[in-house]
């Protein structure tokens, strides 16, 4: 390839990363092959994560407020759900997007092999199409973007229908009386709660001590609150010693930290206990590419692996396992490849958790400052303090910045409240930007709204909050 040619470049994986780095190579005037298993680009994302679980998160809000609207003095019928056409809807959509981003690749000249890949060189691809086909290609440069999967528990591998995965839960076979959640992460939260609105009895089961591992604790607790009410159970410190199949239902031994044991018997069980990397990838050891003791592929800060001409992005090189993150890591790679000067280096990576309410945050979390012994500063303000979540009967959020105690610089910002996820960006556009507490507290927010709660939460932190008195200390 010479200084002045264009790279041809392949990317394997049609997800959020895939083709982002796809379309942007394109208009940058490279030749761009993208290659995936599925009719059009979307990836898992579109076809069987964030999308579609959305969607029915969106439906089961829906069903919940029409309850919630008996307190406002409205009542409403009990919900008749029509399964077919709840499963048509949401399959619509999925078609409807991904169908849009077959089109993009069509305008944008991508040449969209649908099909398999797998290296017989550091650039050359032997891709098995979906026809049966097989034909060898040689490019400059190669973008792994191949994602990831649903980890699996070993002792918790059944062969028949009853045990889910995210992938199974989503297809909606039915709406069954009883579900067991293993694993109180955001897919087993956010798919429980639809299948709870849906009018299944569900159990979570949690080995550590909180839901949400790894989140703050102030932000998880109210939606530990209403998910008390919302689900049948919530077991934490409990794990799932053994599932057995009893043809009417799966039998679960639930073991607690204590020792004491309780058995089961289930419907459905959903096993959510985290992703695992799609670095398996044929030919890969005829490269030079390197995968850790995790299976995630080794890249620096350019997203390139080891071998020069092959570069990784998204959830294959590690965590968070975020669509956000893939997308950007895929601009950034192909930035590199045409030979500008970038690197994947962001001081915040949000986290949203779609559940009702919503959890979102970025940067630095109280967590991590505690575990590093990193002195912060912390202003929290309470959503029972904010007209328009009084309005929409929704005041058990909150909204808190962290802060370096010298230069008063926001390091990182969390939310829980309905909405969450919509309001983390303002957040994150505060860490990147290095603002500063006053930044944000003379900055002038809409009234009524609940990013008036991230102005709010900085005049917490200077003690002059319009909507909290705090006496001055004497």
């Amino acid at each position: 390839m010479s200084d002045t040619q264009s790279p041809n470049i392949a990317v394997v994986g049609g997800g959020p990363g895939g083709y982002a780095a796809a379309f942007l190579a394109a208009d940058l005037g490279m030749t761009v092959t993208l290659i995936d298993p599925e009719l059009n680009p979307g990836g898992v994302c579109l076809y069987r994560g964030c999308i579609p679980s959305k969607a029915l998160l969106h439906v089961a809000k829906l069903i919940e407020e029409s309850v919630q609207a008996t307190n406002w003095g409205i009542d409403f019928a009990a919900p008749k759900i029509d399964l077919v056409r709840l499963r048509s809807w949401k399959e619509g959509m999925v078609k409807k997007l991904t169908g849009g981003l077959g089109i993009l690749s069509k305008q944008r000249k991508v040449h969209y092999v649908q099909g398999r890949a797998a290296f017989e060189s550091s650039t050359t691809l032997r891709v098995t199409k979906s026809d049966g086909s097989e034909e060898s290609l040689t490019f400059d440069r190669i973008i792994i973007a191949t994602g990831s999967r649903p980890a699996i528990v070993p002792t918790l591998k059944l062969d028949t229908l009853r045990m889910m995965d995210s992938t199974g839960a989503l297809n909606l076979e039915d709406i069954p009386g009883t579900l067991l959640v293993v694993g109180g992460g955001y897919i087993g939260l956010e798919l429980g709660s639809v299948y709870a609105a849906l009018g299944t009895r569900v159990t979570v089961v949690e080995m550590l001590p909180g839901l949400l591992p790894g989140a703050d604790r102030d932000l998880v607790l109210p939606l530990h609150k209403r998910l008390e009410k919302l689900f049948d159970g919530i077991l934490l410190n409990t794990t799932v010693a053994s599932v057995r199949d009893e043809g009417t239902g799966i039998r679960a031994t639930l073991k607690a930290q204590d020792g004491n044991t309780q058995e089961k018997v289930f419907d459905r069980v959903l096993v959510s206990v985290g992703r695992k990397p799609n670095s398996e990838i044929p030919g890969l050891d005829k490269t030079h590419v390197q995968v850790g003791p995790r299976g995630f592929i080794q890249v620096n800060k350019q997203l390139q692996t080891d071998d020069p001409a092959i570069f990784a992005i998204g959830d294959v090189v590690g965590e968070p396992m975020l669509a956000h993150k893939a997308s950007h890591e895929g601009r950034v790679a192909v930035e590199a490849i045409a030979g500008h000067k970038v690197a994947f280096e962001p001081n915040a990576i949000p986290a949203v958790v779609f559940t009702d309410p919503e959890v979102a945050w970025c940067g630095l979390t109280e967590t991590q400052a505690q575990k590093e012994n990193r002195e912060i500063k912390v202003a929290k303000f309470p959503w029972a303090a904010s007209g328009r979540a009084v309005t929409i009967d929704r005041p058990e959020g909150m909204t808190k910045l962290l802060f370096d105690p010298q230069t008063e610089r926001v390091l990182g910002v969390g939310i829980v409240g309905a909405g969450a996820g919509e309001l983390i960006a303002e957040g994150v556009l505060a860490v990147e930007m290095a603002a500063l507490a006053s930044d944000v507290a003379m900055t002038i927010h809409p009234h009524p709204t609940l990013s008036e709660t991230v102005m709010e939460s900085a005049e917490v932190f200077f003690g002059t909050s319009t909507h909290i008195y705090r006496p001055k200390r004497g």
